[in-house]
């Protein structure tokens, strides 16, 4: 395998500091930058049906979510994390585009229910098949092995950051 930049750093830190396990800015160094790589080939996917990632992002999790595809703003916000003013946001320009709308929530007459609209339900299921293509074609240099120990290790490492 060929050396990368985080290669070319790792060893210089190792001439200058040979005594500094400088071992942890490999992950650290390869991380921002396989995000930023990532990020952009998912934009390219989601721009092919008129997305931005955080409007599929909305879309797929209503889809997710199951019949009838709806969901409180609250649980949207939450499930996002993201500030109330980008989520009401996403939500006018969902909403203006037609594919989501909002529903008087039945069970509380103050509050509304996000739904997805047929046009909106019909899009992500595109664009979620094609997203879901795009992530194997991008991880298509690992085998199953590979991908179940990588998926397994970051899975450990992010709990154990994550304070909620």
């Amino acid at each position: 395998m060929s050396p990368d930049l985080v290669d070319k750093i790792l060893a210089q830190w190792q001439k200058e500091r040979p005594d500094l396990d400088a071992s942890p800015m490999g992950i650290l160094g390869r991380s921002p930058r396989l995000t930023k790589h990532l990020t952009r080939e998912m934009s390219k996917v989601f721009a092919k049906f008129g997305l931005n990632p955080g409007e599929f992002d909305v879309l797929a999790t209503l889809r997710r979510s199951g019949k009838p595809y709806q969901l409180s703003p609250t649980d949207l916000y939450n499930s996002m994390m993201v500030t109330s003013g980008t989520m009401t946001h996403r939500l006018d320009g969902l909403e203006k585009a037609e594919l989501v709308k909002r529903v008087p929530d039945p069970s509380d007459r103050r509050s509304t229910l996000i739904r997805l609209t047929d046009q909106g339900f019909n899009l992500i299921e595109k664009a979620v098949e094609a997203h879901v293509e795009n992530g194997h074609r991008l991880l298509n240099v690992l085998d199953e092995s590979e991908l179940q120990t990588l998926n397994s290790l970051l899975r450990k490492l992010l709990v154990s950051l994550a304070e909620d």
